[in-house]
């Protein structure tokens, strides 16, 4: 179950930290955190309050991450590894290490608009919706310019895939 009592679907469910090979100290994610560009701009305070909200989660070649069209539920980052993301089952970019997936839904509460999949194994660090929020709070000065200008690079995408009229849903 997710912290607002929704069930996960199978796919997202963070793996027990047992099973997970990397991440489980504060501050190795920490200083994976520092390595990533979302977050280089952030403090050690902010990075250490960021990484403590932060779950390690692997997934194996294969694995769908987020389904389009589903309720999002959290904010992935990828530490290693590359991942695709399909629209409408044609692929309209791949994520490697440094990037991140997921903040449109948590962001404007609506459903997933690509499917992700992991196209070598992966090595993440996964933030929950309210660790999302939580993060937001923490580093909004540091993260809102590079988050919003992924956003828009993301509706771009989407726009060439779909048509203007879908992303501004007419």
């Amino acid at each position: 179950m997710s912290t607002s009592g929704r069930a996960r679907p199978a796919s997202v469910v963070a793996a027990p930290l047992g099973r997970v090979s990397f991440g489980t100290d504060l501050d190795e994610r920490i200083r994976l955190l520092r390595g990533i560009w979302l977050f280089s701009t952030c403090t050690d305070d902010e990075l250490g309050r960021i990484a403590a909200l932060a779950h390690p989660q692997e997934a194996a070649v294969g694995e769908a991450l987020t389904r389009q069209g589903e309720a999002g539920l959290e904010f992935f980052v990828i530490v290693e590894g590359d991942a695709s993301a399909a629209v409408d089952g044609d692929e309209v970019g791949t994520i490697g290490p440094g990037g991140f997936f997921g903040e449109m839904a948590l962001i404007d509460g609506g459903e997933r608009v690509a499917t992700v999949t992991a196209t070598t194994p992966l090595k993440m660090l996964v933030l929950g919706r309210d660790d999302f929020n939580e993060m937001l709070e923490v580093a909004l000065p540091q993260i809102a310019p590079k988050l919003l200008a992924v956003v828009g690079a993301r509706m771009r995408a989407i726009d060439e895939h779909n048509g203007v009229n879908a992303t501004l849903g007419l």
